[in-house]
């Protein structure tokens, strides 16, 4: 398996009038392509800010990140569009579904904006609202489904564009213990399926013990947790 993502150096500091805050500090991180990764961190650790650089919606102070060998800071904004939109799923502990468009809609809009044919991306959609089992309400709009159906959605939808990688922040997060066991199930089982490599922040230990590799966030660096 070859490397997907490296992460060299990286550290991320807020500038304030007053006082800095460094949330990130020399982080290294290197994923074989396939990989399922648990990143476990207490709240405000700096788990959300690292998946936000390694997706391109947030800037390092210094430090690289590299996906697929190529360096993400060095990306024109065009770039970054276009590997955002084409190589990443991104997975919210809100679902943010758009509320008035039905649950094969949410599916179905980021392929189609993407460039691909309404035909061809409605196919893809309804494949994946079956995957997430959830065909029985391709017509519902977000208001109409459960959280648990909701962040089903959200699974489906950051598969859409078939991305190479998959960001997960706190997915279970907003949903009672049962959704939340069948949610990592299904996020799980669904990355497996489609062969994708996975980062998943969580403070949940149950949903860590899934990971092929595990790491804690610690006084801003990553510690790789004993099996």
């Amino acid at each position: 398996m070859s490397s997907i993502l490296e992460i060299k150096n990286l550290e991320k500091t807020y500038f304030g009038e007053s006082e800095n805050l460094t949330i990130l500090k020399d982080l290294n991180l290197n994923l074989e392509e396939g990989t399922k990764c648990v990143i476990i961190g207490k709240s405000g650790s700096g788990k959300s800010t690292l998946l936000n650089i390694i997706g391109g919606l947030d800037y390092a102070s210094s430090g690289s990140v590299y996906f697929d060998g190529m360096e993400i800071s060095s990306m024109s904004e065009d770039a970054l569009t276009s590997f955002r939109q084409k190589s990443l799923g991104l997975i919210f502990q809100f679902h943010y579904l758009l509320k008035d468009f039905t649950a094969l809609e949410n599916i179905f809009l980021p392929a189609y904006m993407a460039g691909l044919s309404k035909k061809e991306a409605m196919e893809r959609a309804r494949q994946l609202l079956c995957d997430v089992d959830l065909e029985s309400r391709a017509d519902h709009l977000p208001s109409q489904l459960s959280g648990g159906e909701r962040q089903r959605v959200a699974v489906a939808r950051s598969l859409i564009n078939d991305p190479k990688i998959i960001l997960a922040d706190e997915p279970t997060g907003n949903l009672d213990p049962a959704n939340a066991k069948r949610i990592s199930d299904l996020l799980f089982d669904m990355t497996d399926r489609y062969g994708k490599t996975l980062i998943l922040v969580t403070h949940d230990m149950n949903i860590a013990k899934k990971g092929d590799v595990k790491y804690y966030l610690k006084k801003g660096s990553l510690v790789e947790a004993k099996k």
